[in-house]
This record gives C-alpha cells, sequence and structure tokens, in this order.
C-alpha cells in the first residue's frame, strides 16, 4: 500500500450542497416547499435542468436532462428561472464558513469545494468534528443542508460526500480505503463517465477490482491519459494538493465514443448533448466566456481544434449550439471520429468587467 494512504495527518473534507439552486428556491419560496421543482429553461423551448430537487429526482428527473424529457417524467414539475445573484451571495457566506477552520479551501463550483483541514485553525484536530460543525452552521445560519465526505485524499473523500445524500456525512479512514475502492462500481469513480464506463464493462471491469487487475499499459493503451490516473487512484493513491483559490481556465466536456462514427448526423446529435451539458456546467459554476472550442479527435488519433471569439459573453445555449455546429460543419470528415468535445473560455470577471482567457483539461462527464 502506497504510504500516502497511511498518512494520517492529511486530513480532507469534500462539501457539496444539496441540490443547492432548488434548495435556495425553496428556502426563499413557500409554495415550492416539499414539490418536485427543476431550476432551469422552460420546457416550451430548449432548454435544460440546471437542478432538481429531491422531489423531482424521485421521477427520474436530473441535472443536464433536457426541460421536455422532464416534463414527460414528472408532469406537474415546477419550472423556476435560474436566479445566479442570489445563489453567488449564498455561495459566499458558505464559503465564509470554511474560512473559520482553515485558509486551504479549493472551490469547484457555487456549490461544492475542497478544504484541507490538517492544520485547522482552530485546532480542533478532528477532520469529521469540522464538518459536523460546517454543517451545522451552514443550517443554522442559512437553513441549507451539505453534504460531506471525509477522508486522506481528494478522490476519497468526494466519493464519500456523495454516498449518504442529502444530508449526509461520511468518513472512510486509512484501514478501509483499500477495500472501499476495490467494490466501488466503476461509474462510481470521478471522471468515468457514461462513455466510460460502458468501454470499461466491455472489457470485463465492472468494479475497482477488476480496475486493479488490469495493467498500467493497457489502462493507458485504452484510455491514453485517463488510464494512468484510474491506475493510481484505485490503489487509492492520489497526492493531489487542495489548491486555494483555483481558477478554471476554461470549463468543457468531452466524450471517447465506444466505437468511431462517421456519420455527419450522428456526431450532430452528440454534439447537441455536449453542449447541453456544458451548459448546465456553465449555469452551476455561474462562468460566462466569449471563445468557444471545438475538439476533434479522428480514428487515427489525430486532434484538430477551432475556436471562434465573439465580442460578448456565450449566454444562451441555443447560441453556443450553433456556433459549435458551424465549427463541426467546417471540418473534413476524410475519417472517422474517436472523440469529440466543447469547451467555453475568456471567461468575464464580473467584479471588474474584464475577459480571462486559460485552459483545462476535464474529464468526460
Amino acid at each position: 500500500m502506497d504510504d500516502t494512504i497511511l498518512n494520517k495527518k492529511r486530513k480532507i473534507i469534500h462539501l457539496d450542497m444539496d441540490a443547492f439552486f432548488a434548495s435556495v428556491d425553496q428556502r426563499d419560496f413557500e409554495e415550492l416547499r416539499g414539490k418536485p421543482i427543476a431550476v432551469g429553461g422552460s420546457p416550451d423551448g430548449r432548454g435544460v435542468v440546471a437542478t432538481a430537487s429531491y422531489e423531482a429526482r424521485k421521477y427520474g428527473v436530473k441535472s443536464a436532462m433536457s426541460s421536455i424529457q422532464a416534463i414527460k417524467l414528472c408532469p406537474h414539475l415546477i419550472f423556476t428561472r435560474p436566479r445566479f445573484d442570489v445563489y453567488k451571495q449564498v455561495s459566499d457566506h458558505i464559503r465564509s464558513i470554511f474560512y473559520r477552520y482553515t485558509d486551504l479551501v479549493e472551490p469547484l463550483s457555487l456549490d461544492e469545494a475542497f478544504l484541507d483541514v490538517s492544520d485547522d485553525k482552530q485546532h480542533i484536530g478532528s477532520a469529521l468534528e469540522i464538518a459536523k460543525r460546517i454543517k451545522r452552521e451552514i443550517k443554522d445560519e442559512l437553513n441549507l443542508t451539505v453534504s460531506a465526505g471525509v477522508s486522506v485524499n481528494k478522490f476519497v473523500a468526494k466519493i464519500a460526500s456523495d454516498m449518504n445524500k442529502p444530508d449526509g456525512l461520511t468518513f472512510i479512514g486509512p484501514s478501509k480505503i483499500v477495500t472501499f475502492m476495490e467494490e466501488l462500481p466503476v461509474e462510481k469513480f470521478f471522471g468515468v463517465g457514461k462513455v466510460t464506463a460502458n468501454k470499461m464493462r466491455s472489457l470485463g471491469i465492472f468494479k475497482g477490482l477488476d480496475l486493479k487487475k488490469q495493467s498500467h499499459v493497457d489502462l493507458m493503451r485504452w484510455f491514453g491519459k485517463s488510464g494512468d490516473f484510474f491506475y493510481q487512484i484505485v490503489r487509492g493513491i492520489d497526492n493531489r494538493a487542495v489548491v486555494p483559490n483555483r481558477i478554471r481556465k476554461s470549463i468543457g466536456i468531452e466524450d471517447t465514443f465506444p466505437s468511431d462514427i462517421g456519420q455527419l448526423d450522428e456526431l450532430k446529435s452528440i454534439l447537441e448533448d455536449l453542449n447541453s451539458r456544458l451548459y448546465t456546467r456553465l449555469e452551476k459554476g455561474g462562468k460566462w466566456g466569449r471563445t468557444l472550442t471545438l475538439k476533434v479527435k479522428f480514428a487515427d488519433f489525430t486532434v484538430l481544434t477551432r475556436s471562434i471569439s465573439i465580442l460578448e459573453i456565450f449566454k444562451h445555449q441555443e447560441d453556443m449550439y450553433q456556433i459549435a455546429l458551424s465549427l463541426l460543419l467546417k471540418l473534413e470528415f476524410y475519417k472517422k471520429v474517436r472523440l469529440m468535445g466543447i469547451s467555453i473560455s475568456n471567461f468575464r470577471d464580473e467584479s471588474n468587467d474584464r475577459f480571462e482567457g486559460y485552459q483545462l483539461s476535464l474529464f468526460d462527464d
């Protein structure tokens, strides 16, 4: 076992607000409490669900789902328009609570963050106790619930926070990590989306133990750079530090296909799905930029990227899709495609009305 797993001095908490946008709306509007609601676009258009309340999730409604599909699953679903200014204010208050315990806070979006409390400000010493106090203070001060995962590294803490939602608190100690990772279904691994999970199953990889049996060479061959990540993480090895004030240089999403695709209509359909998922991610993070980039990897592993920058910011899902589609149609498809992705960069800094252009690589979601 790697010594990192046994380093009990490292104490990481991952905190994830429960159905954040929807919970804030239900808190603020009495008529929405206990009702199935979806924050996002109206089913009359091409909108998507940004966040669904737990009442709506019982019907199968979930984030990134089209609003039309959501209303079919739950005919009495109530749609509310996002109130990002309110969500941002609430998010700022939540982070102020985090900073009472540590300055090592790495926000991932408006509603989740990693905390390194190895040396906490209040000298409490117990990460579990700190997580309990944070949960209680968020409830008392904001009347909202948060789920927390506590462990010795970021990967396990993130998985733990999702295990007992809503209002959960899960601790996975060093002695339990190896067994926990071996029993974990591959679709629960952070970075393993639907496409990657299907590919793993086709290779006979269903749980962490199956993944652990694969050689480093094979995982790299099958999954590229992600293969190295999978090889390390299934062994509980995650040396990533909690990085305060992390700036996302771009927000993007990409899928590697189970088999190469040569039909333009199929690629257009996939692009529309990617665009919908990216738009939801942008809404969740409250980040809007003016540069859209399309990435295509062909069957022979050659990669093309094409970008368009506009004067204003991309704020509408349909505008993003039409620009991405125009980039796609300009490519010459003389080879089949094995991967496609889109991203937004050149983010707008609302505090001083300027733009920042960066780059960040993300796994498929």
